[in-house]
């Protein structure tokens, strides 16, 4: 017989939007869904920046894969007290983050690019490719893999890595991971907080879901047996996923 949904842990912060389908759910089956980001990502000190030898201002631009990258790079720029020309370029691996910039320049006085397309590390990496007269200065996070800097050293794309912030994972007790029956994951790295608090945890009975190819690899490579993995050909969101599992279940056991 298929496990009843009672307790639902969402690996990411309560949604401020009480409209939220999370809430709409709990209300309609009565299933209890707490919310706990399982890591942040902070940005290291400017003394730690300084430590890496890495001019800025040495470079033409910036390459900005989200907006938490953005909020530390300027917030870095500030600390150091580096003055950006206005000729200094954005290159944003989305439009989303591109529009996000003005909360820290006046994006229509900069120089501010990103991809047409979807907006993923290939399409930002073709764009860097298209630009490859410029000197790029692309942050990094501490410990997590970059892929396309290997590929734009492949093409001789002049460009300088730094690390400008750092994964901070929540701990969790195994007590508290147990009382729930489904664990939802958004990143690889709400998997690697899970091991890093329980490195001796186990399924069992326990149902997984999970958002993203990068994610539901993690789980897979952990052994994990994913019961809910979106986008799928039938469900793009988490929540219409979740609503369809849960509710799915319920009227097994009616």
């Amino acid at each position: 017989m298929s496990k009843t949904i009672k307790r639902i842990l969402v690996s990411q912060p309560k949604p401020a939007n009480s409209k939220s389908p999370y809430f709409q759910l709990a209300e309609e089956t009565g299933v209890e869904i707490d919310f706990k980001q399982l890591f942040s990502i902070v940005p290291v000190s400017a003394r730690e920046f300084r430590d890496q030898k890495v001019d800025i201002l040495g470079h033409t631009g910036v390459v900005l894969n989200s907006r938490t990258i953005a909020d530390h790079f300027f917030q870095l720029v500030k600390e150091l007290r580096v003055e950006l020309p206005e000729d200094y370029k954005y290159f944003c691996s989305s439009e989303v983050i591109a529009t996000y910039l003005q909360k820290h320049i006046t994006v229509r006085k900069r120089k501010v690019f990103f991809p047409e397309k979807s907006g993923n590390i290939p399409d930002l990496a073709a764009l860097i490719h298209k630009y490859n007269k410029e000197r790029y200065f692309i942050p990094t996070i501490e410990g997590v893999s970059e892929q396309h800097l290997s590929d734009l050293d492949e093409q001789s794309i002049n460009f300088t890595s730094a690390v400008m912030s750092r994964i901070v994972y929540t701990p969790v007790t195994k007590e508290e991971i147990d009382s729930y029956d489904l664990l939802i994951f958004f990143s690889p790295n709400g998997v690697q907080s899970l091991f890093a608090s329980i490195p001796d945890y186990t399924q069992g009975d326990q149902l997984v879901g999970c958002l993203g190819e990068g994610t539901l690899r993690s789980l897979e490579e952990a052994n994990i047996k994913v019961v809910m993995a979106v986008p799928n050909k039938d469900f793009t969101s988490i929540n219409a996923a979740l609503d369809h599992l849960v509710k799915s279940r319920l009227k097994k056991h009616v």
